[in-house]
């Protein structure tokens, strides 16, 4: 099966043309990180125009890139949501229009699924049901058990700053450019993890959720103190990342003793971090489970990962081009959406 997928969730313009859920024959994408740097952060109508300044050419350029027209194509599987209402109307608008003018099905997905099926695009590794998931990105850091394609549970949440969203505050107390995760692992190379020692947020007997607010307010008072306004930025960065990984991977050790999982999958745009790559396959070692993990280009969003979950789930995510709508709320748990 061959399909072109289409993700606008956020601020990345990405298309792509998966086979078989597997082989990714084109992966466009284009960030928008010169757009927003100045603001700190995403800036939700600049991120829509350029989406629309954008998309057509996006298209073109993966099917050019995949050398086939929109008529080879079996299906367009589009994110549908969650994400910022303003980009997710464009990409969905344009993959209606595509599916009506080519009489091609439509597959509305879930972005959150998407990251659950990237790390199995051009790796050669293929899904061990049932497997244990830590989608960890700038909006959703979530513990997910999957025992199918279609059968998929959060089991554990974050409660406020996900751990994407707190590398991006973080960077900005250090000054760092945006986006913060790829600064932070950057400048903590050269620093000692152990320097400070930042809190570890410890969920309650029961509960797999997390937090990362308290970690991001006392990196900010320890800055504003005398001790801190003489810290070195690279040690702050590497303390701060230590005790990040640290409560992920205490998250995934009590997810994992509750449950017979065969593999461990970690996926979104966190997944990037050398750090928790690194602590995250010691986990699943010791643990016996094999690991999976996306190349660096299906971490961030893609629409790569977007082909790939419609052909693995399927007729459920069929949807009826001239009913479907962006839902920044699209509900994780699956529901047919065909009418």
């Amino acid at each position: 099966m061959l399909l072109l997928g289409i993700e606008t969730s956020c601020d990345d313009t990405a298309t792509a043309v998966v086979r078989d859920a597997r082989f990714a024959l084109s992966n466009v994408s284009t960030n928008q990180d010169a757009f927003h740097a100045k603001f700190g952060g995403i800036v939700p109508e600049i991120a829509s125009r350029q989406h629309v300044a954008l998309l057509s050419a996006a298209v073109q350029d993966a099917l050019e890139r995949a050398g086939v027209g929109l008529a080879d194509v079996d299906g367009i599987a589009v994110t549908a949501g969650p994400g910022l209402i303003g980009s997710l109307v464009v990409g969905v608008a344009s993959a209606k229009a595509l599916a009506v003018a080519s009489g091609k099905p439509l597959y509305a997905i879930n972005h959150l699924h998407g990251h659950l099926f990237a790390p199995f695009i051009d790796s050669g590794v293929e899904p061990d049901y049932p497997f244990l998931a830590l989608l960890v990105s700038g909006g959703h850091s979530q513990l997910v058990h999957v025992a199918g394609p279609n059968e998929l549970r959060i089991v554990g949440r974050t409660r406020d700053d996900a751990a994407g969203e707190a590398f991006d505050k973080t960077a900005r107390l250090l000054g760092l450019p945006f986006p913060g995760g790829p600064a932070i692992d950057r400048i903590a190379r050269d620093g000692d993890p152990a320097a400070y020692a930042f809190p570890r947020n410890r969920a309650e007997p029961g509960s797999l959720d997390l937090s990362f607010s308290g970690l991001k307010t006392s990196v900010k008072y320890f800055l504003d103190s005398p001790a801190g306004a003489a810290a070195s930025p690279a040690d702050v960065a590497a303390s701060f990342q230590a005790a990040v990984v640290d409560v992920l991977i205490d998250r995934v050790e009590r997810a994992a003793a509750a449950e017979p999982y065969r593999m461990a999958v970690l996926s979104g745009g966190v997944a990037a971090n050398s750090a928790l790559q690194r602590a995250f396959r010691a986990w699943a070692d010791r643990r016996g489970l094999s690991a999976a993990i996306p190349g660096r280009a299906f971490c961030t969003d893609n629409a790569a990962m977007i082909a790939a979950a419609a052909e693995r789930q399927g007729p459920v995510r069929l949807a009826d081009p001239r009913s479907l709508s962006a839902d920044p709320n699209f509900a994780f748990e699956l529901h047919s959406l065909a009418s």
